[in-house]
């Protein structure tokens, strides 16, 4: 399968591109193991692939509204 096929794909059923498709997840994950108090903000950034902290923030508070450090 081509890279322009599963692009279409994951479109077609998630109605996001790929990389809101995958952001998307890695920020559910990261709610959850807050929420499970797993480790630090950080620790968890990191965990779930975020190589920024302020990334990390920036985009699960546009996700979810809050602050990760609010969870």
């Amino acid at each position: 399968m081509s890279r322009r096929q599963v692009h279409r794909k994951i479109k077609a059923i998630s109605g996001e591109t790929p990389t809101d498709f995958i952001r998307r997840v890695r920020l559910q994950r990261a709610r959850r193991l807050l929420e499970q108090k797993a480790g630090s903000v950080s620790e968890i950034a990191f965990q779930v692939g975020f190589g920024s902290l302020s990334y990390f923030t920036t985009a699960f508070k546009k996700q979810f509204g809050v602050l990760p450090s609010e969870v």
